[in-house]
């Protein structure tokens, strides 16, 4: 199941520019717990971010790259913090709530009007920061600078690949120097395995796929299964209370 939420995320990612933390986090978190669940979404999306920037490469903008990934370690910091303070059952709302916020807020405000870039860049790069240590989904904040600055698809989706990489191996980091790993609950070494071949292999298979199939539709798809992923952690949670 985590294996093959990987595979259909990395695939999504690979054609949108999102999907992996939207896709995963919500499945991890249900099947190994909030805490742990978030931690291996944000090294999923660190694989997986940096597996695909070699594929996206000509057409990353690596100056807006760098502003967002700077302006999000503001988010990061203090977002590891509280998710190695919050009881499970609350985690676990908090990852549904955060995802279903995010996707009715990328869903909801299609018509949004112009931002200058650098301001939108620094806000919502703090924001992605802080909603993908706590719930692996960055992605949220970032859908929204691009409608906001009306960022060309192509360099978007490029963009978003070396981001979603950063921000996953300093997610990784800030919640280990936290004690967010410490103890017991690790799932087995094998779900590593499989995850690792889930990117490689939705990576290959994303690449074809983004030839055929349009990336309105792999955005559509990634945010129908992180919906009622992100409804099942917070029933979870709610009834763990």
């Amino acid at each position: 199941m985590a294996g093959l939420a990987v595979l259909v995320g990395t695939i999504l990612q690979r054609i949108s520019g999102a999907g992996v933390g939207l896709v995963v986090a919500p499945v991890l978190s249900l099947l190994i717990g909030p805490a742990h669940g978030v931690l291996v979404t944000n090294a999923v999306t660190t694989v997986s971010g940096a597996t695909l920037t070699v594929q996206a490469w000509k057409r990353i903008n690596w100056r807006r790259y760098a502003v967002i990934v700077i302006s999000a370690l503001f988010g990061l910091i203090p977002g590891a913090f509280l998710v190695a303070r919050l009881p499970a059952a609350w985690l676990q709302i908090v990852v549904g709530g955060v995802v279903l916020l995010g996707l009715a807020v990328t869903v909801g405000l299609r018509r949004l009007p112009p931002a200058p870039e650098l301001p939108t860049n620094i806000i919502t790069g703090v924001a992605g920061g802080l909603l993908n240590v706590t719930a692996g989904v960055a992605a949220a904040a970032m859908v929204v600078n691009a409608r906001l600055t009306r960022w060309a698809q192509s360099s978007y989706a490029a963009t978003m690949q070396p981001v979603f990489a950063t921000l996953g191996l300093c997610s990784v980091i800030a919640k280990l120097a936290t004690g967010v790993g410490a103890g017991e609950g690790w799932p087995s070494p094998w779900l590593a395995v499989a995850a690792l071949a889930a990117v490689f292999l939705g990576a290959w298979l994303g690449g074809i796929a983004a030839k055929r199939v349009p990336a309105s539709t792999a955005r559509t798809l990634a945010l129908s299964l992180a919906a009622l992923g992100a409804l099942a952690a917070v029933v979870r949670g709610v009834l763990e209370l």
